[in-house]
């Protein structure tokens, strides 16, 4: 899960990571209200989790309140890449002398955490990666040891910091390593962090990625879901457990376990540039128990998307037999109803795979349509979503 800015920045307040106050707003009174509240230069910034946003005009300094009102009147509403702002910070100003680039991340590759320091900041880390790479250091983090005061001032050495800064950069540096840990965070990143005029270190703007694997652990983090922009179709799939993720085509595809899905899609878009160039139109996986109720919700998740025109059910029956999950089919479908308006092709392999075909044939329901491989399966739905 994304945080969007001003939620990075209350959880780094929590962890003594030194920042400006911040003040949400949802309207242009509002935004005028907490700039008086905040006093002095503010920053009014469009709350959207996405990059670019300085470049879209969604950053915009503001001397008085009067100029955060203003500034707040064209930024909400604003489409950034996609996103409309609804929200904007009205944030404390700050004089800046010189920026810097700290993240730390989950490296999968190595199986290990990385830390990314750079005494250039302020820029595209991507872009400072490629033109400049020596000034960007990479420091792999043991997990059992993490970020101490002498590994932050190595980092902060590594990374280009003159010996003068070093002490002072380092303790925010363990600041932002215990965000990334104790928050089960797959990624923690600032830029820019900066040295004040006065001499301070602060963080002016975070990133925040939490594991949602481990919301067992971190209760709090479902307050910080932003339910009223997420997609209903998702929403209502984590509320049946469900691993669902929309997309833009229209094949609906259901499978159990993730590798045998993302195969399905990948077949489907294949067979759908025969058919006019439909394509998959979301991932949905009902893992291994593929029970009349799961099928009943995964099917009613994908047959609520009015982009999708067919259905590919494609499952391999292991550990549930696939006369039980052939069972579940017909039982999902007497559930549904009226609501299953859109033809289904399913593919079933594996343990009992002719029962589970037999199971279906007698059903013989009209929007059903069996296929003995996934190739044909998936030309047949893609036909079938094509007229």
């Amino acid at each position: 899960m994304d945080l969007y800015e001003y939620q990075a920045r209350d959880m780094f307040e929590r962890h003594d990571v030194p920042v400006l106050a911040g003040i949400i707003a949802d309207t242009p009174e509002a935004a005028q209200a907490a700039a008086e509240k905040i006093g002095g230069l503010t920053v009014v910034k469009a709350q959207v989790k996405v990059g670019g946003r300085g470049k879209a005009g969604g950053v915009k300094v503001a001397p008085t309140p009067e100029d955060a009102k203003t500034a707040a009147e064209a930024i909400l509403g604003l489409d950034i890449k996609g996103h409309v702002v609804r929200r904007v910070m009205v944030a404390q100003g700050a004089a800046i002398d010189t920026e810097f680039y700290f993240s730390v991340l989950l490296d999968r590759a190595n199986r290990n955490y990385l830390a990314l320091c750079s005494y250039e900041g302020g820029m595209e880390i991507e872009q400072l990666a490629e033109e400049r790479p020596d000034a960007l250091a990479r420091v792999a983090i043991d997990p059992s040891h993490g970020i101490d005061l002498p590994k932050a001032k190595d980092i902060a050495r590594l990374g280009g910091f003159p010996d003068e800064l070093i002490d002072s950069v380092a303790p925010v540096l363990v600041s932002l390593y215990e965000v990334f840990a104790s928050e089960d965070a797959t990624l923690v990143e600032v830029n820019p962090l900066v040295l004040t005029e006065s001499g301070e270190i602060l963080a002016l703007d975070g990133k925040v990625t939490l594991d949602e694997n481990a919301g067992f652990r971190q209760p709090h983090h479902a307050d910080l879901a932003d339910s009223a922009s997420a997609d209903p179709l998702e929403e209502k799939a984590k509320a049946h457990d469900l691993n669902y993720v929309k997309l833009d085509g229209e094949v609906g595809v259901i499978g159990n376990g993730a590798g045998l899905v993302m195969s399905t899609l990948d077949v489907v878009a294949y067979a759908g540039e025969n058919h006019g160039g439909v394509r998959p139109a979301n991932f949905l996986d009902i893992g291994g128990g593929a029970s009349a109720d799961v099928m009943a919700a995964g099917l009613d998740v994908i047959l609520g998307d009015p982009q999708v025109k067919s259905v590919f059910v494609n499952v391999f029956g292991g550990i549930t037999a696939c006369d039980a999950v052939a069972n579940g089919i017909v039982k999902a479908l007497e559930m549904i109803g009226d609501g299953a308006t859109k033809p289904l092709v399913v593919r079933l392999d594996g343990n009992s795979v002719e029962k589970g075909r037999e199971i279906l044939a007698a059903a013989n329901h009209p929007l059903v349509t069996l296929a003995e491989t996934m190739d044909e399966g998936a030309d047949k739905a893609a036909a079938l979503a094509a007229k």
